[in-house]
């Protein structure tokens, strides 16, 4: 069976910035308050009137630039929680504005975990032979979903979108896809949920009825989902690191989904990683949802920090309750 082997990447952060100081001259918190908790600095988020589409259809041009631009993609995947609309799915659209016609498209909803999610499923799609290259695309507008005055959520989100594309090759070589490993806990959906907008708000009263001004927004029991996090992190990883044939001191970077700063440091420190084998873009980007491992991975290796030959952990957490990890070594290509 054929492996999936990153051959290009790419990531977007829109223009507009959203600094702690901004957040401080409107919100009861103070940049030392953000800074110490979250590790964050600077968000970037999208303009009124704009989405998620948005954001991965730039991330996906620069991803099949990097990849030579010329083969196109068999596969369009999106892995988002914050779709442009519920119906219809926002990948076909993607796939339409980026010239790719009718290759066929669809979106994965795995919260932060999406992004893992989409990297199975586009490795098990090569596998069978299905699609020799796949967009793998993780973007999300996660500012769109949170309470402008709610400081608890707020100083974490950013808006973002990262891709990869995958081609078919064989296990042993650059850039190939280790086993993921992936997990769920629905038993504990309620820690991390956006309770309006979906099927069973709707069939709980007439459709003119107004929702709870509050359901509509992101909540996330913190305490908890630390917890959960730090453990099912360290859980996976340590899986996918075996699954590879390594030892945790094989790996030159962690390369950890973006939640916030003691999330990262509990999983590194757990796991036995330094600070300086730890990828971060957490102060410039915050927490981008599912676009944070593709946006991290292809910011590291734009600035040369991550570089062909260095053998990465990415792993991951988020709602449902899900994770997971995988393992690669990244590839000689130029980032978009």
């Amino acid at each position: 069976m054929k492996s999936a082997v990153i051959a290009g990447a790419g990531s977007y952060l829109p223009p507009k910035l959203v600094t702690n100081a901004d957040l401080t001259a409107r919100l009861d918190t103070s940049d030392e308050w953000i800074r110490t908790r979250t590790g964050m600095s600077v968000r970037h988020v999208i303009e009124p009137g704009d989405a998620t589409s948005d954001l991965a259809v730039e991330a996906g041009r620069r991803a099949l630039d990097s990849a030579g631009g010329g083969g196109g993609a068999d596969v369009v995947i999106l892995a988002t929680t914050t779709p442009d609309h519920q119906v219809p799915p926002t990948a076909p659209d993607i796939t339409a504005r980026l010239g790719l016609r009718t290759t066929p498209a669809f979106d994965v909803s795995a919260a932060c975990a999406g992004f893992l999610y989409g990297l199975a499923t586009a490795s098990g799609l090569i596998a069978t032979g299905a699609a020799e290259r796949i967009l793998l695309i993780g973007a999300d507008a996660f500012t769109t979903m949170v309470d402008p005055d709610d400081r608890g959520t707020v100083v974490l989100f950013g808006d973002a979108a990262g891709a990869v594309l995958l081609r078919a090759g064989e296990a042993d070589e650059p850039g190939a896809v280790g086993m993921p490993v992936l997990g769920s806990d629905g038993s504990l959906a309620g820690l991390i949920q956006v309770p309006a907008g979906g099927s069973r708000s709707r069939s709980s009263g007439p459709p003119s009825k107004e929702p709870d001004p509050g359901a509509v927004y992101f909540t996330m029991n913190g305490r908890e989902t630390f917890r959960h996090a730090v453990g099912r992190m360290s859980e996976s990883s340590r899986e996918a690191v075996a699954r590879a044939g390594w030892e945790p001191t094989d790996v030159d970077w962690l390369c950890a989904h973006q939640a916030n700063l003691r999330i990262l440091t509990a999983v590194a420190d757990e796991l036995g990683f330094e600070p300086e084998r730890r990828l971060s873009n957490i102060a410039e980007v915050g927490n981008t949802a599912a676009a944070s491992l593709p946006t991290l991975l292809a910011m590291s290796a734009s600035d040369g920090t991550l570089k062909a030959g260095h053998r990465v952990l990415l792993t991951a957490f988020g709602g449902g309750l899900s994770w997971g990890a995988a393992t690669l070594t990244w590839p000689d290509i130029v980032v978009g």
